[in-house]
Order: C-alpha cells, then structure tokens, then sequence
C-alpha cells in the first residue's frame, strides 16, 4: 500500500533542479508541502525510509555547512547514505571532461548534488547525467536556499500566503532565486540594494518574461523598503569569491545594515531572515540575529527538512 504521503503527482521523467524554472507551480508547492509534511513526521518521532538503499553524491567546488550536512543528514535520515567529493576528487579541476565525470557519478547515484561557481557547469553536468541534479548553490543560483525560506514563511505566517518581503543587500544568487519563487508564489518582493548593486537587469527581463504577474520592486530606501514588510531578509555584503571587495563593499554597504533601528521602521510583527553565515556587525547586528523577530535558525533547520524533501520527491520511491 502506497503511503499518502506520495499523492505528490506521477513523476514519469527525470527532474532536475538547476534553478527553479525547472519545476512547474503546481510541483513546487508538492515539493514545499511534502517537505512540510516529512518535517511533521520527525516531531512525531517518525522517518519514513523514503530513501532506502539509495545514494546522494554532493561535489563541492565551495566550502559549506548547511548544503554539505543538510543533504547528508536527509539521506540517512530517510534511509539512504552519502558520499562527499571535493572538485578535485571528482575531475573537476580538468582531469577528466565534465562529461564523461558526470556519466560516471551518476551511474553510482541517485541523485547528485553540485556546489560551484559556475550555473553553466551545473547546466551542463545536468545534460549528461542519467539521475537527477539538484543546484546546492552557483555563484547565479541557490534554489534549495528559497525553497527553505518559503517554508520558513508559511510557518511563521500560516495567514499570510502573500507575505511581503524586502530583502535588503546585494543582488545575488541568493536574492536572484527569491526573487524567483515569490514570483512564481504571488508573493510581493522588495529588493533594496546601493546603486550598481541591485539584480542583475537581464535577470530581471527574464523574469517578467517567464512570470508577467511578478510583484518586484527595487528601490535604494532600506527605511522606505521595510514599512510595509511581513519579512526582512538580509545576506552577507560579500559572497564567495568577492573577498576582494569586501573592504569597497563594507563601505557602500553600510547604510543598508539590518539594525534595531531599521528593524523598527517595519510593522511590529515583522519577522526577520537570514540564510547564514552571518557577519555580526556588518550586514545585520546581533540584537537583531537574536531577537524576537528573528527565524534565522529556524530557517536555517529548515534547510535539512526541505533537502528530504527533494531527495525523497526526486527519486520517487515507493512503499
């Protein structure tokens, strides 16, 4: 007998997650609602083996926390186990060809997930693989970051389906892939970021070519972005590989730090996000990370439950 936990839809074809335009509306809310549900599960003292036997790979160009404990911690938590490559360890680094890497690895998984600099890489490691990739972060994408912040807002504000949100900071991937998923949502999204620092312009046509109803603002005002907003969401001045610029950064950054002060220019009852690491200090202060506004680690344990998630919705497994 087939749990109901798999009324999910019949997926027939192989799918990817390179960015979130790789699932359709209808199978991100399965995904969210699945991840919701699996989440239940745990808190009743339950791990339904939705995994079992199976493999995830993670290949990591980048350092990380989250992406590398998060997915390794959902495949054996639901039955299945892990294996972590660094590039180097799997060919990245040009020993072998991308392809013939990604024709292998995928022979021996289940699911693979990437953590590179490049989006074209995953792109292309996509096209050959014989099982499913998942985007664990490009220096363009982070589509498993957002999936985690939209469960963090649904429970935090189950009666607000159309919540606001005012990200504050740079325009990067991971403000690229919230801009994504609240579109896609109905979900109106401020973006509030120093001149010459907003999203990208050919990402911003893209996106009001593929979702003509995006409720997007960009603005310069972090005072006049955060009065009406359900959520603010800060990230790190500087990414991976911008440390070069990180002291230019600080300096025109500054004024878009995420403070008591700022905070107080939003609705009482607005609720704060950031997807971590955090730099106290700089983009957001600590009376804010620790506040009573604050889901940060909330969020941030979310991201394990959205991994099962994924992992358990990709492969599809039955009873």
């Amino acid at each position: 007998m087939r749990s109901a936990i798999w009324i999910v839809g019949d997926l027939s074809t192989m799918k990817h997650l390179k960015t979130l335009y790789d699932l359709t509306d209808s199978e991100i809310q399965e995904l969210l609602a699945l991840s919701i549900e699996l989440k239940g599960e745990v808190r009743q003292g339950r791990r339904p083996q939705l995994f079992h036997q199976r493999m995830v790979t993670l290949v990591f160009e980048k350092p990380s926390l989250r992406t590398r404990v998060s997915f390794e911690a959902a495949a054996a938590q639901l039955g299945g186990s892990s294996v972590f490559l660094s590039s180097a360890d799997a060919g990245l680094n040009g020993r072998e060809s991308l392809q013939d890497v990604a024709r292998v690895l995928s022979s021996y998984s289940d699911v693979i997930v990437l953590r590179t600099f490049s989006q074209q890489l995953i792109e292309d490691f996509a096209e050959a693989s014989a099982c499913p990739v998942v985007n664990g972060l490009s220096d363009e994408r982070h589509p498993c970051q957002s999936l985690s912040d939209i469960m963090t807002i649904r429970e935090a504000l189950p009666d607000k389906p159309a919540a606001h949100v005012t990200y504050i900071g740079d325009g990067n991937n991971v403000a690229c892939s919230l801009a994504v998923l609240t579109a896609r949502l109905g979900m109106p999204l401020t973006v509030c970021s120093p001149v010459g620092y907003e999203l990208p312009s050919a990402f911003v046509q893209d996106l009001q070519t593929r979702v003509p109803g995006a409720r997007l603002t960009q603005t310069s005002d972090p005072r006049e972005a955060v009065k009406t907003a359900d959520v603010v969401y800060t990230d790190v001045w500087a990414s991976m590989g911008q440390e070069q610029e990180s002291s230019q950064r600080s300096d025109i950054f500054r004024p878009y730090q995420v403070n008591a002060e700022l905070m107080r220019q939003a609705p009482q009852d607005c609720r704060f996000l950031h997807c971590l690491p955090a730099h106290r200090g700089e983009e957001v202060t600590e009376e804010v990370v620790e506040g009573p506004m604050s889901l940060v680690f909330e969020q941030a344990a979310n991201r394990l439950h959205v991994a099962r998630g994924l992992l358990a919705w990709l492969t599809r497994q039955a009873d």
